[in-house]
């Protein structure tokens, strides 16, 4: 079982579990972080952007061109950005550490 470490904006850490195949998204979502995903996952949008650790950027399957169009909109974009609804998680990403922006808000939330 894939664990994920989420770093927040306020430098807290959260460990999650998921199962392979999973998307980073609804794992995030489900562990609490405020990740919007507007668009549920079509990249449509950028509001499920995260800031993947630089040991684990080049694990991950490189950026489609749209999902890149997306990150050109997203607030606080670094080297290693990425749309969690992009990710999908596997055996090979047990430990994956992603970082909240300090952009991000989830409005869909209470």
């Amino acid at each position: 079982m894939p664990k994920v470490t989420f770093i927040t904006a306020g430098g807290e850490r959260v460990v999650a579990e998921a199962k392979a195949g999973d998307c980073l998204l609804e794992v995030a979502q489900n562990a609490d972080m405020p990740l919007e995903g507007t668009c549920e996952g079509q990249m449509a949008c950028s509001t499920c952007h995260v800031i993947v650790g630089k040991d684990w950027f080049e694990k991950l399957p490189p950026a489609s061109d749209d999902e890149e169009d997306m990150l050109d909109l997203a607030a606080g974009v670094s080297r290693t950005s990425r749309l969690a609804c992009q990710i999908m998680l596997s055996a090979a990403l047990d430990g994956l550490e992603v970082r909240i922006p300090g952009e991000s808000h989830n409005m869909q939330r209470r």
